[in-house]
């Protein structure tokens, strides 16, 4: 079967962020350059493993930027790169549609 990674923007974007943490790690950086640890404080349930694979997977897929300063100990942060920059607009409307959807939740379970 043909892939149509790089033919359907749907399945394009879907494969970039089928991480589970993909996301929310945008959403991190969205608001500043971070550290490791930081991402690792501000994403309690996600392990360091899982971590550091997802802004690997990110790193290669353009959509955040690593960057390591020759210091001892080494420093390395992370920030959006210019197309994970664009992602921006999309999580400003998953952040609508979650907490209309949350809303939702409230009502049904009230």
């Amino acid at each position: 079967m043909k892939s149509i990674y790089g033919q359907c923007p749907y399945a394009t974007t879907q494969r970039v962020l089928q991480g589970k943490w993909a996301i929310v790690i945008l959403f991190q950086l969205s608001t500043g350059t971070k550290r490791f640890n930081e991402l690792e404080r501000n994403i309690p349930e996600v392990t360091r493993t899982m971590l550091t694979r997802q802004l690997r997977q990110l790193e290669d897929d353009k959509l955040i930027v690593r960057k390591v300063y020759a210091e001892v100990p080494p420093r390395v942060e992370y920030s959006l790169s210019e197309m994970g920059e664009k992602f921006r607009k999309v999580l400003d409307q998953i952040e609508l549609f979650g907490f209309e959807y949350i809303e939702e939740l409230r009502k049904c379970n009230a």
